[in-house]
């Protein structure tokens, strides 16, 4: 009866001995890992899993074993224990099932013999669909990419950063030229696909690290970290040029788009973060007001 309901409970359930061999291998097991308990019974757990052979892994079970003690690996800390591949593509960046683990002490009853139990739990769905709303919380619904709230924290965070490594910190503020104007002529989906494909742009001409957010409406940020002005600006022309020099198209319309700039660096002395975004504010209605289409430096 127990070794049915062993192989019928919906989670992984692995057993081992005191040196590490697998004494029980139930069906979850045998359908995630591909090995059936008749192969791993009475083998090195290591020799089908090298990477749990790790100081981590192995002070763990030295401590349920000896001591009895109780351990929970969680999905957010380790992701997985076992490297089980999805069984379907679920649109995440997840590439291995998520797992929340459980070890624990069993004895052998009328023996001194003792084991330990690993209980596995495929916990894949609830980690995407948390991750599904950390990124709503943090992307622009419109665009995909960062939306003012996650800038605004971020800015905060690297502001203190460079206060104390002493490294730059440059801000690009941008907006699209006689943006409703476009909207005005050819309709707010015109302007949506617009919105869209300048983020997609301005994403690909700076670096993974770097942030790139909608600030709001039609304006834009751009966070490089440890870059001085001199390499801002450079990014910021970059910026103007691949979209002045782009055809956007829309339906039947080819549509042709500038944008006007704002650069500022991080001051060393005590400036605040909303002097800092004043100051590239500024710089960016600097160069609206003298011509568009073209990128100052804030003073």
């Amino acid at each position: 009866m127990f070794s049915q309901l062993f192989d019928a409970v919906d989670l992984g359930l692995v057993v081992l001995d005191k040196d590490l061999k697998v004494y029980k291998w139930n069906r979850w097991m045998e359908l995630h890992s591909r090995i059936s308990a008749e192969e791993i019974t009475g083998k090195q757990l290591f020799d089908y899993f090298p990477t749990l052979n790790n100081p981590g892994f192995l002070q763990t079970f030295k401590f349920v074993l000896n001591f009895g003690n109780f351990y929970f690996f969680s999905q957010k800390l380790h992701h997985y224990l076992f490297p089980f591949d999805l069984e379907i593509s679920l649109n995440s960046s997840f590439d291995r099932m998520q797992q929340s683990c459980n070890m624990g002490l069993l004895r052998e009853e009328g023996t001194s013999e003792r084991f330990v139990y690993i209980a596995i739990k495929d916990v894949t769905e609830t980690a995407i669909y948390e991750q599904k709303l950390l990124e709503m919380n943090m992307k622009d619904g419109l665009t995909g990419i960062y939306n003012r709230r996650y800038l605004e924290n971020r800015l905060q965070e690297e502001y203190d950063r460079s206060l104390r490594s002493r490294k730059p910190l440059s801000l690009i503020m941008f907006d699209i030229d006689y943006f409703k104007k476009i909207n005005d002529t050819y309709g707010h989906q015109c302007g949506d696909h617009i919105l869209q494909s300048i983020s997609a742009d301005v994403s690909s001409c700076v670096r993974k690290t770097d942030i790139v957010a909608r600030y709001g409406g039609e304006e834009f940020c751009c966070l490089l970290f440890e870059s001085p002005l001199a390499g801002a600006m450079r990014v910021a022309e970059q910026l103007k040029d691949t979209v002045a020099d782009k055809t956007y198209y829309y339906s039947d319309e080819s549509i042709r788009v500038t944008i006007s700039g704002g650069v500022a660096e991080l001051a060393v002395t005590k400036e605040t973060v909303s002097e800092l975004v004043a100051r590239a504010d500024n710089a960016l209605y600097q160069a609206k007001r003298t011509g568009r289409n073209k990128i100052v430096p804030a003073s």
